[in-house]
């Protein structure tokens, strides 16, 4: 074979969102911590991300997390998530999928009944606690980094729908949060393209007119997705998760789920100890609970944890011919909806 660049990749759903990990070939990537190696990624190369995340070597389904050496000495191992349209710093789906990778590959010792893996992620650590049995890694329980309310009830002006409210929120990326119903649709399978499409509008409004920052962490900024949200009869927050260029996530969305929680606490309907289920549009769940509070920057921010499941269920080797005269990837709307003409 006369391949440039092959990396191994350890195929892992979470609830049904696709979350391959690289676990081998992954070349060094330049930056004193996580979110520099983020920050590289996004705005001085980013050929790797096109390599693993566009066509004709993948699709517009699912993420690829990149398993690097932990910068924080407490961390078992690093990783950064890579989609169609840039790396993000966190995700809850892809630390299970990442933790049930490590240990069922053996790249770290899977202990029965129970496993602490600790993440070294671009927004702070994660601590994942599996449990596992007859070497299978059966559910992770992640305590998430620390959430918290940009802004509550914001208001814009939409051509659609005319003025709607969404909540601005940090649960290990930034989300507008809004409530489904002000766009005339509910979170069904049926209604995904139409959900999706209002997500990415929603997204590019919010993008251009409200910069968000992270106050700690200036590499994390801009909203990285727009989450619908509603609550079924026995007290069951739906969500329905819209990324780019235009799907929907198909797990509950574990940072989602994270900053509407923030949002629940500020609003005093939801206290430390509580728990809730959250449901994805495809019907799968995590148990989402708040363990503690605190600070960020000197606002008010919780601690949740995520509990959800990963399975794996393949193992293939990607590969780049360095006489490929599509090496640099490409994506089309027939699949990949209107808005893949922006990938650069």
């Amino acid at each position: 074979m006369r391949w440039k660049r092959t990396i191994q990749l350890l195929d892992v759903h979470c609830e049904g969102e696709i979350g391959k990990v690289a676990i081998g070939g992954v070349p060094k990537i330049p930056g004193n911590s996580i979110a520099e190696q983020l920050n590289h990624i996004n705005t001085v190369d980013d050929s790797l991300r096109r390599f693993l995340c566009l066509e004709p070597r993948s699709g517009s389904i699912g993420s690829v997390n990149l398993l690097v050496p932990a910068k924080r000495p407490e961390a078992d191992a690093g990783f950064i998530i890579l989609q169609a349209d840039q790396a993000h710093a966190m995700s809850g789906s892809n630390s299970i999928c990442v933790t049930t990778a490590l240990l069922e590959s053996g790249i770290v010792e899977m202990k029965e009944p129970e496993t602490v893996v600790m993440l070294d992620t671009a927004a702070g650590l994660v601590k994942a606690t599996a449990t596992c049995r007859d070497g299978r890694c059966e559910r992770v329980k992640l305590t998430m980094v620390p959430s918290f309310v940009h802004e509550l009830d914001v208001e814009v002006d939409t051509p659609d729908w005319g003025r709607i409210k969404m909540d601005l929120c940090f649960g290990g990326v930034f989300y507008a949060l809004v409530d489904v119903a002000q766009i005339g649709t509910t979170i069904e399978k049926a209604n995904a393209r139409r959900i999706v499409e209002a997500g990415m509008m929603l997204k590019d409004l919010v993008n251009r007119t409200i910069p968000v920052v992270h106050p700690e962490i200036p590499e994390i900024k801009g909203v990285a997705y727009v989450m619908f949200r509603d609550t079924e009869a026995d007290g069951t927050v739906r969500t329905c998760t819209t990324m780019w260029p235009g799907r929907v996530d198909r797990s509950p969305c574990g940072t989602g789920s994270s900053a509407n929680l923030a949002t629940l606490h500020a609003r005093g309907l939801a206290k430390v100890g509580d728990v809730f289920t959250s449901r994805s549009i495809i019907g799968s769940e995590f148990e989402v609970g708040l363990e503690s509070v605190t600070e960020v920057a000197g606002r008010p921010a919780i601690i949740p944890t995520i509990s959800g499941r990963g399975w794996t269920f393949g193992l293939h080797q990607v590969a780049l011919d360095p006489f490929d005269p599509l090496a640099e990837g490409f994506a089309l709307t027939d699949t990949w909806g209107p808005q893949a003409g922006e990938i650069r």
